[in-house]
């Protein structure tokens, strides 16, 4: 087996629904961190890639047909190199650099380029086809978030709850009160604040350009981050699904636009063209649990990554876990073994603060935890997702 070398890493900055990037198409958006990448790295042959891997959760309107071979095109790649979209939904992003490295430790791939995309801002509305010639029960579906054309067996099997409705199914089965809850995502905004001025943030974006009117506008930093939000204004924010639930807007993650990329080397590539690797790709993993709890997925994926590495948590100076609700990490968590506010997960704030579109989310979680090794001289980092419909997705790597 050969090994896999995250090389260079970027992203734009993620923005609100309806917000600075609502007007980026999502191949366009996905494009711009393809490109800063080929900027960056003028001297290699670009005719050699082997592949482009995007993750993409909708992919129900502009980021329809293939949205990674759009991308690439767009993005100036040669006609010649290949584009492939994958999903696995919340994780697709992890799961496009887990491929990429699979593809070159088996040796069938030298330079690849991994990331994912999403624009929720711009996720249209469908409607399926008539079941009969005179059928008037159409109806649109929202294809933001979530279900839509359920299937009855489906539902009657397993339930189609609402994100965050298995987001509660948790807080209320794991004893996650809501005070647990906002308390983590006020921890989230903070190390999000504290990343942002020290740079940290800022080194992962690319900044992306924009229409207002006329007006071209650049955007260079998230939108999503609330920092000044206190204790006592996520405490009186209203429940999402009732008085006597927990999952409110505060400690939830949001509806993002978004789009990352990261070059994968082989060893040969590395030395051929003058690459500084910032880590290595040693595994990945995924695991299937209840769709009611999807949530908890990471627990089982990471037992089972573990469980191949022959390593154990400890043995990671940074994890980073996926903030799709903060009842949802704290869930996972606490069945790992870590207290609350550990100080190794989610370090720079996570998708609570940062903002969470779909698709693009795991690969800026891994860059995350890729830069946090290099700056800090950390060893080995850990990242995974929950995924919906029931899953669970891990990865490791370690420093180069």
């Amino acid at each position: 087996m050969h090994s896999a070398f995250l090389v260079d890493a970027t992203r734009t900055p993620f923005g609100r629904h309806g917000g600075a990037l609502s007007s980026v198409r999502a191949d366009d958006l996905a494009a711009l961190p393809i490109a800063a990448l080929m900027a960056r790295h003028s001297r290699l042959d670009w005719a050699a890639l082997d592949e482009v891997i995007l993750g993409c959760a909708n992919q129900s309107g502009e980021d329809n047909r293939n949205v990674a071979r759009m991308a690439s095109l767009l993005s100036g790649l040669p006609v010649s190199v290949p584009a492939v979209t994958v999903n696995r939904l919340c994780a697709s992003g992890l799961e496009a650099i887990g491929q990429a490295a699979r593809a070159i430790a088996s040796g069938e791939a030298e330079l690849i380029i991994a990331g994912g995309v999403e624009s929720m801002s711009r996720a249209p509305y469908v409607m399926a086809k008539a079941q009969g010639a005179l059928a008037r029960d159409q109806k649109l579906e929202d294809t933001t978030l979530g279900w839509r054309l359920i299937n009855p067996r489906m539902q009657k099997c397993y339930g189609v709850d609402s994100m965050t409705q298995t987001a509660e199914n948790l807080a209320r089965e794991h004893g996650i009160a809501r005070t647990d809850q906002d308390a983590y995502a006020w921890r989230s905004q903070q190390r999000a604040e504290h990343a942002r001025q020290q740079g940290w943030l800022a080194e992962e974006i690319t900044a992306a350009g924009t229409t207002s009117g006329k007006q071209v506008v650049t955007v260079a930093a998230d939108e999503q981050p609330r920092p000044d939000s206190s204790r006592e204004q996520l405490a009186a924010l209203k429940p999402l699904l009732g008085a006597d639930t927990s999952i409110t807007a505060g400690n939830a993650s949001g509806l993002n636009d978004g789009a990352a990329a990261v070059l994968l080397a082989s060893e040969h590539a590395v030395r051929k063209y003058g690459l500084e690797p910032l880590a290595r790709i040693t595994g990945m993993a995924s695991a299937g649990v209840e769709p009611r709890v999807m949530g908890i997925g990471p627990v089982p994926a990471i037992h089972k990554l573990l469980s191949r590495t022959g390593l154990g948590l400890p043995d990671f100076d940074r994890i980073e876990i996926n903030e799709a609700f903060a009842a949802q990490v704290l869930a996972c968590t606490r069945a790992l073994g870590l207290p609350d506010d550990a100080a190794q997960l989610n370090a720079n704030g996570g998708a609570i603060a940062l903002g969470h579109p779909l698709g693009a989310s795991g690969t800026r979680l891994a860059m995350t935890a890729a830069f946090a090794l290099r700056r800090h001289g950390q060893r080995r980092a850990l990242i995974s997702l929950c995924v919906g419909v029931g899953q669970g997705l891990a990865l490791a790597m370690e420093r180069a």
